[in-house]
């Protein structure tokens, strides 16, 4: 009996031990299991691979025939590469040269000229198809560089331009006249502030309203507001989602610092869903609805274009379904769901991603093109969200300011934008807005399917991205070819092309022959070749043969 007992209590600690354990380690194997798949989900092994990439680059003849292409095709795209580097010389000298100028001082222009395309191939882009980063003025739908090369405008300003560069040029002219008596003066506001939070009630639907400098900063204050309220740590974020550069919302490659109070997790999951019904420690959870057009993929670059497996395919009602469940679980389970429409903000609808889906978030942050094309960050939220203390407990406190918040340039210039976005006759833009940019993508898919290129186009309603159909190595070539015919891209290149509502069908019809010419004269310089077998898995696998290669020195 003596000996019995101690064989009987720890086996009843054990029991014990072990019924503690167990739901500990099902909550964490169905965390991993609503991860992405891919590196874009698991932040930290995408951390890990990123360290051990070595660099590489292609030299002599293996730089145009690294696909193994028959020595006649590598002549021919070498001659097509220095041919358009002989027209980037004539055509670009005053801002090349200003470029590389700025490029010694300015760290981002040094990030930017390096990665827009892939690292193997950069440094010859470099060196012979420098762009100019200097624009002049702009007008319609063009802009025009510091060299007078005029070109359509693909660029959007990043999102800012909604409605076109004129549209904004009048609300920062009206801004200034309005706000030249008061001028700079930081802390107090200016009367138009009053109306602009009127209207982003309205527009939002939510009760209160904070003023930020960039969007970046709105969404940060957003998560501490959710996470101050609630008293839960971890935001949700969605695999490949953007919402700025602060380091909770963009854990893996690019953040020295890890996030340990993220979780990033597949989008259209029902294993996500499930996490979010289960687990305790969930404090908000951030949608970028941008993602609709490629759910858990990174954001589009030719920097990453080394085959032509890059996606893009936006179906509004099954995103829509998905933000309803989303809605329905964060309710259940008092999380706050936030609406990141800093980008998208008032380019679907008047009333941003929340009217376009018809669904209802607890908090949306707005920036960009808010403030008539000055910088802002906007908060939206409920009442008992955005209050940053508690009454009960004076040392309680959320705290958030800025020196330029509620600047009296940025707010009259909202006003100017707001006011005009509240004009019946302004609002008459978004009438039929997704049949007419639906249209426009068909068209050009049909005018690139009638000329025989492998070249497609997915759309989200005025943003765009560029696919391949055809296995290739050098489709990041297209945005020079692109550049030739006068097309002006962001450093991207032809991940993003987002239009201003302004472009009319004319306008938007010389792009798409432009396009067209740019695809004909990529493809007969052969970099569309193929050899009829190569697939994009035996490019992928090619390239991690060269890195390994590289690695162990062989």
């Amino acid at each position: 009996m003596e000996t019995t007992l101690p064989i009987l209590s720890f086996s009843v600690a054990a029991a014990a031990s072990a019924a503690a354990v167990l739901p500990k380690i099902k909550a964490r194997v169905e965390l991993s299991r609503a991860k992405h798949r891919s590196l874009a989900g698991h932040s930290k092994m995408s951390r890990r691979v990123a360290k051990l990439l070595p660099f590489y680059e292609f030299e002599g003849d293996d730089y145009f025939a690294c696909d193994g292409a028959p020595a006649n095709i590598a002549a021919q795209r070498k001659d097509g590469f220095f041919r358009l580097a002989k027209l980037y010389a004539e055509r670009y000298p005053r801002g090349r040269a200003m470029t590389k100028e700025a490029a010694e001082k300015i760290s981002d222009l040094r990030f930017t000229e390096t990665y827009r395309v892939p690292f193997q191939f950069s440094r010859l882009v470099r060196e012979h198809l420098g762009t100019s980063t200097f624009m002049e003025s702009s007008s319609g739908v063009t802009v025009t560089d510091v060299d007078g090369n005029t070109s359509y405008d693909l660029t959007g300003s990043y999102g800012v331009n909604i409605f076109g560069n004129d549209f904004y040029k009048e609300c920062i002219e009206g801004a200034e006249k309005r706000a030249h008596a008061l001028g700079p003066v930081l802390g107090p506001y200016h009367p138009s502030i009053l109306e602009n939070v009127t209207r982003l009630r309205q527009i939002s639907g939510l009760d209160e309203v904070s003023f930020h400098m960039s969007g970046t900063e709105a969404v940060m204050q957003a998560v501490r507001l959710a996470r101050y309220h609630t008293r839960r740590s971890h935001l949700v974020r969605f695999a490949g989602a953007y919402h700025g550069w602060w380091g909770d919302v963009q854990p893996g490659v690019g953040n020295p610092i890890p996030a340990h109070e993220t979780y990033t997790l597949a989008e259209m999951s029902e294993k996500t869903l499930h996490v979010l019904r289960t687990r305790k420690d969930i404090a908000c959870v951030l949608v970028n609805p941008l993602q609709g057009l490629h759910p858990n993929g990174n954001a589009p670059g030719d920097s990453s274009l080394v085959d032509s497996s890059r996606g893009g395919n936006f179906d509004r009602a099954g995103y829509t379904e998905w933000l309803k469940k989303l809605r329905d679980v964060c309710t259940e389970r008092g999380i706050v769901l936030i609406f990141d429409e800093v980008f998208v903000g008032f380019r679907l609808a008047a009333g941003g991603a929340q009217e376009y889906f018809g669904v209802k978030a607890d908090m949306v942050t707005y920036g960009k093109s808010l403030a008539g094309g000055l910088p802002v960050g906007v908060v939206c939220g409920k009442k008992e969200l955005m209050r940053r203390f508690n009454d009960d407990r004076p040392a309680d406190i959320c705290f958030a300011r800025g020196t330029f918040n509620s600047h009296p340039y940025v707010m009259t210039a909202m006003d100017e934008f707001l006011s005009r976005l509240a004009s019946p006759n302004f609002r008459a833009i978004y009438d039929g807005l997704d049949a007419t940019w639906n249209g426009r993508a068909q068209k050009l898919n049909q005018m690139m399917t009638d000329a025989g290129l492998p070249v497609r186009f997915a759309n989200f309603s005025s943003i765009w991205t560029v696919k391949y159909d055809t296995p290739s190595r050098y489709n990041w070539m297209l945005q020079y070819y692109l550049r030739a015919e006068g097309l002006s891209l962001s450093w991207v290149g032809t991940g993003r092309l987002i239009f201003s509502l302004n472009y009319t069908d004319a306008d938007f019809g010389e792009v798409a022959d432009r396009f067209v010419r740019a695809a004909e004269r990529m493809k007969a310089d052969g970099f569309w070749w193929h050899d009829g077998v190569l697939t994009n898995k035996q490019i992928k696998r090619q390239i991690l043969k060269e890195m390994l290669a590289k690695r162990f020195g062989r």
